[in-house]
């Protein structure tokens, strides 16, 4: 379509409908323009909204423990949760990650292709497989998932501290906020995926490479792996 290759994609099917009244004098329906533009496979590249995939069930809100102290003592002391969507071939893929304060480490995370509770709880469960963490802080945005009552009922099981950000406050969460934009711009828009599988190893190569490789100059210049150890050792 003409308006979709000139405007590079911009304009979904409501502003395409404007652009043929505006330019070509065309009064169409929507309805026609959102189905020719789905039948060609044309949708807008900017502004998707996240599929929601949650219940309505009421929801378990926690208090902001955390209160933004980005530090920790020792390992399994704090540590921050989240998930990010990786759009690629008009398809998503989410990702779910559990990074400790203490040394910016990714301990677990989970890719998966439905943003829910499952891909939560799996991710909790791969955290605590091998780590001590009796009285850990676990720290989440407000989502569905987190405010979900079988996930509170998971980390009180485990006797965690649950903490959650303020509503719509995203710099409650910054330290896994950040590690995203870390992936996202040394790695996820540095290439263009066309399957699942190629998307899923590359990310698991990142994550691979920013816990032993990276280094960062909050850790005196070591990869997370490595400050741990040199201070375990």
């Amino acid at each position: 379509m003409e308006c979709h290759r000139r405007l590079k994609g911009i304009y979904g099917y409501l502003r395409v409908r404007v652009w043929l009244q505006r330019i070509y004098g065309l009064t169409v329906n929507h309805k026609r323009v959102y189905r020719l533009m789905k039948a060609l496979g044309i949708r807008s590249t900017i502004r998707r909204k996240k599929p929601y995939f949650g219940s309505k069930e009421a929801m378990v809100k926690s208090d902001n423990v955390l209160n933004r102290e980005f530090r920790a003592s020792s390992p399994n002391q704090k540590w921050v949760t989240d998930i990010t969507f990786l759009p690629y071939n008009q398809k998503n893929l989410y990702l779910s990650a559990v990074l400790d304060i203490y040394n910016n480490e990714i301990i677990a995370y989970r890719i998966g292709k439905r943003n829910d509770l499952n891909l939560v709880l799996e991710t909790v469960q791969q955290a605590t497989y091998k780590r001590k963490v009796k009285k850990t802080l676990l720290h989440s945005d407000q989502g569905f998932q987190y405010t979900h009552k079988t996930y509170n009922r998971t980390l009180k099981l485990k006797k965690m501290v649950v903490s959650m950000s303020r509503k719509g406050n995203c710099w409650d969460n910054a330290c896994i906020e950040s590690f995203f934009g870390h992936l996202k711009s040394e790695c996820f828009h540095l290439h263009t995926f066309e399957s699942e599988e190629q998307l899923i190893q590359v990310i698991e190569q990142y994550i691979h490479f920013y816990n032993n490789e990276r280094f960062q100059k909050k850790l005196n210049n070591l990869s997370p792996v490595e400050f741990r150890t040199k201070v375990a050792s």
